[in-house]
């Protein structure tokens, strides 16, 4: 299931700490080998592991590379903003070969048009290869020959998604365009129904036995995946035993199987406004591996010895078998704690009290304070978006979040402090770049907010001092969005750097191996751990795996994100012409994105819109000025806008000044 998250889990321009293995200088020119990382703009980026930044490639120069190809590049210069510039010099490996794109029929060949937002090319395809697809209807379509500069590939149509713009159609588009199909290999398949539904006795009996402890999930109403129970037992007049109990996904995932090289291969599960895509097949990650109630399960648990401040005395690590008593929504465990009526009461508000004081020792010890803001759709029958509602996080989301923070905290510890030399795959979050620090303390100011940045600890603290002075007041969304992209990526890495956002020097991801699979990586490692057996893994191997972890956890964030913004775009088409009040929430070089609070919408207002002088944009200030009178628009003024234009198949909402 997905969880609330905590840190910021974006990719770009993460500080990746390396001795630079591989990386071949010749006088000022070298060559690195890594994966492109296409932007809406046509150009480039290579992200390479051996590499402590990401190269800019300019579109002239990719050489007909296409999007996570891995490539070689030859990196040749700096540029004005002192990034490293190159170009690629060999395709090393394609990353896909199958595309969805529109059809465009013509006598004897179709030319398919890649959905590929970044990077939308147009593929050949003879007649009698195109599975009878006409005019309007989407396709994939896989590459039989990739072209030479100047050239269309070719290729021929394996499936039929449907008549472009409906909603079935655009989803699966959606998914096979960043890599996320929603059907399984059939080897894959055929290896999860081999997996025996029993669990034997002699399985159990290995394990620590919490069958008679109590013991619930919580979770999203629609969720399928339960990846984390909790439990809780009275020890002592001021001890409890907390259970953290998370699907032993490695026990059926052996090492080396098809099973799992497609769930490495994935990475991660994807979820759309509707729909998702799990990481594993549905025998395991909805049946064998969720822990539904009522029914036997194999775990790997966290218990933790607390007192009633939440302070931990002891801490165990091991495999065992639980029982789920009951499955919570987030909404039934919230009016159980609200009403003090519920089956599990006693234990929900203990736990929830436990929780409340380890998030305030959390931001004692300079966690940062800011959460991002996520919309959900009520959908029609046919997919069509009738209303935008924004997610409401609860007590009991908070609840079960620290409680997997203290989880993954714990494991990260255990492996990383009491054998350094052991290998481990950490969560790691780097302070904030000083540059991008710099020029948010310098808008803040003008709000009349203070933000240092002289120390680590000193940046956390003002920056949650700024999310509380500037509450309830009509810069605070614009205010705590500009803080959040100051932040450097969370990502995958094999050096403990620690998190500086949670304010952990050692924290892993251990409580969701249903939908990720660095943590089946860590329940592997810590397994190995407890038994002092070698980790049957290289550092350079492990450090590959990381990144591809990284880069994957970006991709279906992507197609998350491209899935609200159709929806998005799609309601707006039923208010073309209505004015709104907005909010400039960005800033780009030929205009500004508004943001419309009242549907939770972005659109786009081009400076040619505005009739009242000549503007031109400073993005380094968040503002733009006009040439003529100096009239400032800065980010987080109000605009009057009127909705111009929604183009979804561009994911576009185009406004105009009113």
């Amino acid at each position: 299931m997905k969880k609330p998250h905590s840190g910021q889990s974006h990719f770009r321009s993460q500080s990746r700490r390396t001795n630079q293995p591989g990386v071949s200088r010749k006088t000022s020119k070298f060559s690195l080998e890594g994966k492109i990382d296409m932007t809406a703009f046509g150009d480039a980026y290579l992200v390479s592991e051996n590499f402590h930044e990401d190269v800019f490639i300019p579109g002239k120069c990719l050489s007909n590379a296409l999007h996570k190809d891995f490539v070689q590049v030859e990196v040749r210069s700096r540029d004005h903003r002192g990034r490293h510039v190159g170009m690629v010099t060999k395709i090393i490996k394609r990353s896909q070969t199958e595309f969805p794109g529109a059809v465009e029929l013509h006598a004897d060949f179709a030319i398919i048009t890649t959905d590929q937002k970044k990077q939308s090319f147009q593929i050949r395809v003879p007649i009698k290869l195109s599975m009878g697809a006409v005019n309007g209807q989407k396709v994939l379509c896989r590459i039989t020959r990739f072209p030479d500069p100047g050239e269309l590939a070719e290729g021929k149509v394996v499936k039929i998604f449907g008549k472009s713009g409906e909603h079935n159609t655009e989803m699966q588009s959606i998914l096979y365009n960043y890599g996320f199909p929603p059907v399984f290999p059939k080897e894959v398949e055929d290896e999860s129904k081999h997996i025996p539904d029993i669990i034997p006795d002699s399985e159990i009996n290995k394990r620590r036995d919490f069958r008679k402890t109590p013991t619930f999930t919580i979770d999203p109403e629609d969720a399928k995946d339960f990846d984390d129970a909790l439990s809780l037992r009275k020890i002592s007049d001021n001890r409890w035993e907390v259970g953290v109990h998370i699907a032993d996904a490695s026990h059926y995932i052996r090492s080396g199987t098809a099973l799992d090289k497609e769930a490495f291969h994935r990475a991660t599960s994807v979820y759309l406004v509707d729909r998702t895509v799990p990481m594993l097949p549905e025998k395991l990650s909805n049946h064998l591996c969720s822990l539904v109630p009522n029914e036997d399960r194999l775990t790997f648990s966290v218990v933790f010895e607390m007192d009633e401040n939440a302070v931990v005395h002891k801490s165990w690590f091991g495999k065992t078998v639980i029982r789920s008593a009951k499955r919570y929504s987030y909404e039934e465990a919230q009016k159980t704690l609200d009403t003090n009526q519920g089956v599990f009461m006693k234990e929900l508000s203990v736990l929830n009290r436990m929780a409340e004081k380890l998030r305030s020792e959390r931001f004692k010890n300079c966690a940062i304070d800011f959460e991002t803001q996520e919309v959900k759709f009520r959908l029609d029958s046919e997919g069509k978006p009738l209303e935008l509602l924004v997610k409401e996080r609860k007590s009991t989301h908070l609840l079960v979040e620290e409680f997997m923070l203290l989880a993954n905290r714990a494991v990260a510890e255990e492996v990383g402090k009491t054998n350094k030399n052991n290998l481990m795959i950490y969560r790691v979050h780097d302070s904030p770049d000083r540059e991008k620090l710099r020029n948010f303390a310098r808008f803040a100011e003008q709000f009349g907010y203070f933000i240092s940045f002289n120390d680590r600890n000193r940046i956390s603290k003002t920056l949650n001092q700024l999310r509380q002075d500037s509450s309830g007041k009509p810069e605070a969304g614009v205010l705590q969005q500009l803080a959040i992209r100051t932040m450097a990526k969370a990502i995958y890495d094999t050096e403990p750097i620690g998190h500086y956002g949670l304010a952990f020097d050692y924290y892993s991801h251990f409580t969701s191996p249903i939908r990720r699979y660095p943590d089946i990586i860590a329940h592997r490692i810590l397994f190995n751990h407890l038994k002092n057996k070698p980790i049957p893994l290289k550092k350079a191997e492990l450090k590959k795996m990381c990144h591809h972890c990284s880069l994957q956890e970006k991709e279906a964030m992507d197609a998350e994100r491209d899935s609200v913004k159709y929806k998005q775009v799609e309601y707006m088409k039923n208010f073309i012409g209505k004015i709104y009040q907005g909010v400039v929430s960005g800033i780009a070089e030929k205009g500004l994105y508004i943001e419309i609070p009242e549907t939770h919408c972005e659109g786009f207002l081009r400076l040619s819109e505005l009739k009242d002088d000549f503007y031109f944009s400073m993005k380094e200030k968040y503002q733009v000025v006009g040439r003529r009178w100096g009239k400032v628009i800065r980010l987080g003024d109000a605009v009057s806008v009127i909705v111009k234009s929604a183009n979804v198949a561009l994911r576009a909402i185009e406004l105009s000044k009113v």
